[in-house]
């Protein structure tokens, strides 16, 4: 099953067509890369590009793909689709294709992707993707979206997101630490028995209450977050017509 995401963005169309076309401002948004340039081009020939991700501080895993078309119709929408693979053996990404698709209303853009890839290493490899690695990044890729619609939306830089991130996810570790902490010190310390029933539920409110704010919190507004993003299309969407002829080759 392919993945799909889609998020509102009240921007100008061709401010974001240039924030996800243009190499150097897209590896900046985009979670799923460490880098992303266009090779050499050839005339008469497709784009080509070569991305990679940093795994770990001394692994790097790359690959290459083809920009296989843009196109803008009478309606205003825009289409661009690719085709990548990666020949690194630790790749569990073997090959795959996708597409954004971006469709103007009257208060922004709906800016959405659909895309699907062929795992290696057989049985184990399906088996690890299914579980791990397709949530993974089905997860990355809606985060990296609200990334972006901060960026275009509240000008906060893609950079300056990921630190109120990381942030936020330190304070909520703390809450939560802090929390089962103090579960852990009222049940050493027979909180529960050495005062009734009423006390006892007040005392382990407030810990119950500190790991809730932790846990189900909402975001908050500077912060990127990947359930502000569609994971389904809330409509029957046709899959691009340059991305069905694309899948033939």
């Amino acid at each position: 099953m392919g993945l799909y995401v889609e998020a509102h963005i009240r921007a100008d169309l061709d401010e974001l067509w240039s924030r996800t076309q243009d190499p150097a401002q897209h590896r900046r948004w985009d979670l799923r890369f460490s880098e992303i340039d266009y090779l050499p081009r050839v005339a008469g020939e497709p784009q080509r590009f070569r991305y990679a991700v940093r795994v770990l501080a001394l692994l790097t895993i790359s690959g290459t793909g083809i920009a296989a078309g843009e196109r803008e119709r009478p309606d205003g929408t825009r289409t661009s689709a690719l085709r990548f693979a990666s020949p690194h053996p630790l790749s569990l990404l073997a090959r795959g294709s996708g597409y954004w698709r971006y469709v103007p209303d009257a208060h922004g853009v709906r800016f959405l992707t659909g895309y699907d890839y062929r795992p290696r290493w057989g049985v184990l490899g399906a088996l690890a993707d299914r579980l791990v690695f397709r949530p993974l990044m089905g997860w990355a890729t809606a985060w990296s979206f609200d990334r972006l619609r901060l960026w275009l939306e509240r000008d906060i830089s893609p950079e300056r997101a990921r630190a109120n991130w990381l942030a936020e996810l330190a304070v909520r570790a703390l809450l939560l630490a802090g929390g089962l902490t103090g579960l852990g010190l009222e049940c050493a310390m027979g909180v529960f028995g050495r005062f009734g029933a009423d006390a006892a539920c007040l005392y382990a409110l407030l810990p119950v209450a500190v790991m809730s704010l932790a846990l189900f919190k909402a975001p908050l507004a500077c912060t990127p977050a990947a359930r502000r993003c569609l994971r389904a299309p809330a409509e029957q969407t046709r899959t691009p017509r340059v991305l069905r002829t694309l899948e033939k080759h």
